[in-house]
């Protein structure tokens, strides 16, 4: 079957592109506002973009044509922390994915440990063994929109924390101990199944 997204409605695209584009590694936003409110949000458009130098990228919906905290925190300090997703913090994370006030604080909610970062001022998640300090070098907002579109965030890495229980020689990464988890479609995730190599040829 074929489907037209200029045809269909805006949650049968959204079904349709969130099915189909699996796993999706999540992206656990933390930022803070120009009055120094925290907050921290997940996002599951969002990936690495390239090692040279280390940028990544995470997207946000503009619902109703009015931006997330995240969004506005962002753009207002052109600064944010990715902080990775475990099974260990995976109910936590889902927590802070309810729609709170901006003056609530989403670590307080979801029982989470805010820690400094080192070279920004958003803090970090002490539970995740992996953060990355990010600053923003680009933005833009998704055009020909309906309800809002979304807007997309590269920023650059300026400073990884990889806790020493996930980390093996020579900068890799311990799969074993890092238990990483990802965003599937509706309320599904997933973690890492069977795992296999296949050398280039």
């Amino acid at each position: 079957m074929q489907f037209d997204p200029q045809e269909i409605d805006q949650s049968a695209i959204y079904k349709l592109l969130t099915g189909a584009v699996i796993p999706r590694p999540i992206g656990w936003i933390s930022s803070i506002s120009e009055d120094g409110i925290p907050n921290l949000a997940p996002f599951s458009f969002f990936n690495a973009v390239g090692e040279d130098p280390p940028h990544v990228m995470f997207s946000t919906v503009r619902p109703n044509n009015s931006n997330k905290d995240t969004l506005n925190n962002v753009l207002a300090t052109k600064q944010f922390v990715v902080n990775m997703v475990t099974e260990d913090t995976v109910e936590r994370m889902n927590t802070t994915s309810q729609a709170f006030l901006p003056h609530e604080d989403e670590f307080e909610m979801a029982g989470l440990t805010p820690i400094p970062s080192l070279k920004i001022k958003p803090p970090r998640v002490k539970e995740s063994p992996i953060t990355m300090e990010c600053e923003l070098v680009h933005h833009y907002t998704l055009e020909d929109h309906k309800f809002g579109g979304a807007t997309i965030m590269i920023g650059k890495i300026v400073m990884f924390h990889i806790d020493e229980s996930v980390l093996l020689d020579n900068y890799k990464i311990n799969l074993d101990t890092y238990k990483p988890v990802a965003r599937l479609a509706g309320s599904n995730y997933s973690k890492l199944g069977e795992i296999f190599s296949i050398k280039r040829s």
